[in-house]
């Protein structure tokens, strides 16, 4: 069993962390946070195998606390070390702005001597890890992540300040930093020539483009169009937007199209792969009976029964499938026939449709022609 101390343990980064240690039943977590005392810090370090450091300062009220939260309990961590002869596995989250001359760069350099100095004195594995700005679920809004303060603001419908929109960013996913310190403390991943760990990937973006990102999810659920999830630094930022959802607005209404037949919504579309709808039907109601020429869809009938009847455009014979949402089977709708699909059931008939286009009005692809031919 190992035994692992998280300082920060309240903290964006700390909370996630805590979260991923508890999946490991290796694992025993003591916690530290700034409610905590020095002697309570000094009775998990007598104990454990692994530090997590990642308590610290991002934006004190007096820069004194730059001295007091970065430098000083790295010290103090440090020197308890020192005086009871232990020797743990300590992983440390600076920041790439160490490299600067800022009061917050200063101080997080500074801790990272006080570490590199006790490796090298005492033999103390340590592992300091220089990240971008960090994003994702848990992080604190307006306090100092832009992707937190924008996700926070939007979906609240609050303003958002952009003091320069080309103003680039650098980024990288809370989870993947989750996967690189657990690496880290099992073994698997060493530093960089420079002596310091990385997390992969990093993506960079402008701030009027991840504001344009944004606005965009949010807009999505009157739109309906999704963005394009193959880019994964979409999809992080897509979690990450959802996560500050307030909680009662988790769900939203879709426009529904309503007729004597009865209703159709859209659910969802994409320039990548078309669009999702579905409908409800009355009984002893068609739909349909028109053709595509390059248009395909799926039908998957969810509740009721039903029959598709398809015929192909330069043929006089149908034929049909007869289908029911017992089943949960698709059937797939090619271009060249005219197809239709009927209620045939003594209730509603509830349908979900793909089409691998968004519908175009002004270019429908749909041509209206009967299936079954007049005798």
């Amino acid at each position: 069993m190992k035994k692992v101390l998280v300082t920060g343990s309240n903290g964006f980064i700390g909370k996630n962390l805590i979260v991923v240690l508890k999946r490991k039943r290796d694992v025993e977590i003591k916690a530290f946070d700034t409610e905590d005392t020095i002697d309570a810090l000094t009775a998990h370090l007598k104990e454990v195998d692994i530090v997590f450091h990642l308590a610290g300062v991002n934006r004190p009220k007096d820069e004194k606390e730059f001295q007091t939260g970065n430098i000083g309990l790295s010290k103090v961590i440090c020197d308890t070390l020192l005086k009871i002869g232990k020797k743990p596995f300590i992983l440390f989250s600076s920041s790439i702005q160490a490299s600067l001359d800022n009061h917050y760069g200063i101080s997080k350099r500074k801790a990272e001597d006080l570490l590199f100095e006790l490796s090298n004195g005492a033999q103390i594995p340590v592992a300091i890890f220089r990240l971008p700005g960090v994003f994702g679920k848990w992080c604190r809004p307006n306090y100092n992540s832009v992707v937190a303060t924008f996700c926070y603001n939007i979906t609240r419908g609050l303003p958002i300040n952009i003091s320069d929109p080309e103003n680039n960013i650098e980024l990288v996913y809370i989870d993947d930093v989750m996967r690189s310190f657990i690496k880290a403390m099992e073994g698997s991943e060493g530093p960089q020539e420079n002596g310091f760990y990385n997390v992969t990937p990093t993506y960079t973006i402008t701030l009027g483009k991840l504001a344009d990102t944004i606005y965009f999810f949010r807009d999505s659920r009157k739109s309906l169009q999704l963005s394009d999830f193959n880019d994964r630094f979409t999809r992080c930022l897509f979690a990450t937007y959802l996560s500050y959802l307030p909680a009662d607005t988790f769900d939203y209404p879709l426009e529904q199209r309503r007729d004597q037949r009865g209703e159709l919504a859209e659910l969802l579309k994409s320039s990548h792969f078309g669009q999702i709808f579905v409908s409800r039907t009355r009984p002893g109601i068609i739909r349909g009976n028109h053709y595509h020429d390059t248009k395909v869809e799926k039908f998957m009938v969810l509740e009721g029964d039903a029959v598709i009847r398809f015929r192909h455009i330069l043929e006089k014979d149908s034929f049909e499938y007869p289908l029911s949402g017992r089943d949960f089977r698709v059937v797939d709708i090619p271009p060249g026939y005219t197809h239709s699909i009927e209620n045939v059931g003594n209730s509603d008939l509830i349908v979900l449709f793909w089409a691998d286009e968004i519908f175009e009005p002004s270019s429908p692809d749909t041509f209206p022609m009967p299936v079954l031919q007049e005798k």
